[in-house]
């Protein structure tokens, strides 16, 4: 009887375990496909390029803009380029450079020299600006490793359009500095609901 029950058990828990054995195996669990590979840009340097300069020569109108009329003609010191040379300054450079990588004889008109009041200037330097932005809004990569000629030596275009863009810097410095002497909060370091801003 002993046996009869043993070989009994022995088959009711074989039937179980050799149905389990027929069923397919569940598939390991696999890790989910990699996500696709964004693209580069096709011009990562000269598209960058275009972006500070876009950022850039906006708070340098955005600096003659918001210097009011009487304080064009002011200069630190005497020996020293007004706010309206300045502005005016600006314009002319970016004529100069970026008609230089275009290969272009492009006059400035002078606009330093010949402008000195706000509605002028700042009419000129955008003007000068939205000149500039189809040069770099048009560059590839390719096109600023061609080299050029300035200042009598050989350079890349792009690195002409990038001292254009450190110039730019250099001078919206120095109208930063000449807004802060008279007590007005520069483009660059306005907040809101900062002290100095209301």
């Amino acid at each position: 009887m002993t046996r009869s029950l043993s070989f009994l058990f022995a088959t009711l828990t074989a039937v179980p375990i050799a149905a389990l054995a027929q069923r397919p195996a569940s598939a390991p669990a696999q890790a989910p496909p990699p996500a696709p590979a964004q693209a580069a840009p096709a011009n990562p340097i000269s598209a960058s390029e275009n972006k500070m300069y876009t950022m850039l020569s906006g708070v340098v109108i955005a600096a003659a803009e918001k210097m009011p009329e009487e304080s064009y003609s002011f200069k630190p010191t005497p020996d020293v380029r007004s706010f309206g040379q300045l502005v005016g300054h600006l314009a002319d450079s970016q004529y100069f450079f970026c008609s230089s990588v275009q290969g272009e004889t492009k006059p400035s008109g002078e606009v330093e020299k010949n402008k000195t009041n706000k509605a002028d200037l700042l009419a000129a330097l955008k003007e000068a600006v939205a000149y500039c932005q189809k040069t770099y809004a048009g560059m590839t990569d390719a096109k600023g490793s061609e080299t050029m000629k300035l200042m009598n030596q050989d350079f890349a275009k792009l690195t002409v359009l990038s001292a254009n863009t450190a110039h730019d810097y250099e001078h919206y410095g120095n109208m930063a500095t000449y807004m802060r002497l008279k007590g007005i909060v520069p483009p660059t370091s306005e907040k809101k609901g900062s002290p100095e801003n209301k």
